[in-house]
């Protein structure tokens, strides 16, 4: 039996008259942790914005968790919306709450739960991600970029998902920053069991962090599989990014960690 929670059968987007992606199908399995990779302008955040109800298509079909998400998108307050977590690139945390505020604001609108039940189990979400009590009362102006991806993290997992979606969640990050996260996704991954969905062009994430890649290209997943595999594939696009010299560096690196 099919263990699969998303599944993307011939999807089309388009924009005027540009056609983004055209007959793209697409399956992620269960516990996996996908890296969507891609060109610029590929589509690859149009995607997941599909999958999340967030943009609507011209065709095709969309399932998560067994259920199609409809014409007009996820609605708000749903039981399928409360079975996923968003990570979107910037954060998008609200300026004018505090960190706790912004954790708890899933609970407080998905939930019947008091305020002060969600604030306790925000703080224990903030604790999750490895953020210290302080930086509870702080606003998103006061925390550093690691700080803000690890707040947008805990807001995300609130409702304790099963589907998390992350848009570059390591973009602007410094290394030392962006590898801290890393470990984290996989190590949040192991112990709570959720499904990831991870746009990116972090190839260290690629080899750190993703069970399987993949990639959109020509409008359409032009392979989907192990990170091995999708690197051998014989693709110019897919030459140039893997077997450049970040792509070299990050393979060399993640050889050098594997043999610790």
């Amino acid at each position: 039996m099919s263990d699969a929670v998303i599944q993307v059968k011939g999807l089309k987007n388009q924009f005027g008259s540009h056609v983004v992606h055209d007959n793209l199908d697409l399956t992620i399995q269960r516990g996996d942790i996908t890296g969507i990779v891609g060109g610029s302008g590929s589509g690859k955040s149009v995607l997941m914005r599909s999958i999340i109800g967030l943009q609507r298509p011209v065709a095709g079909t969309i399932e998560m968790l067994g259920e199609t998400v409809g014409p007009n998108g996820i609605q708000r307050g749903s039981l399928l919306s409360r079975k996923m977590g968003v990570l979107f690139q910037s954060g998008a945390l609200l300026s004018s709450l505090t960190v706790l505020e912004n954790i708890a604001m899933p609970l407080l609108e998905h939930t019947d739960i008091a305020k002060s039940d969600a604030l306790r189990l925000a703080k224990t979400k903030l604790a999750l991600v490895g953020l210290p009590a302080h930086a509870a009362g702080l606003f998103p102006s006061e925390l550093s970029g690691g700080m803000v991806k690890r707040a947008a993290l805990a807001r995300a997992l609130a409702l304790e998902p099963e589907l998390l979606f992350l848009d570059e969640p390591t973009a602007g990050l410094d290394p030392i920053s962006a590898a801290a996260f890393d470990d984290l996704l996989v190590t949040l991954r192991n112990a709570l069991g959720f499904t990831v969905f991870l746009v990116t062009h972090d190839l260290d994430t690629l080899y750190h962090s993703c069970d399987r890649v993949a990639v959109i290209a020509e409008k359409r997943i032009i392979i989907h599989d192990t990170l091995e595999q999708v690197a051998a594939f014989d693709h110019p696009w897919l030459k140039d990014y893997f077997h450049g010299p970040r792509g070299r560096a990050a393979a060399s690196i993640s050889r050098q960690n594997k043999e610790r």
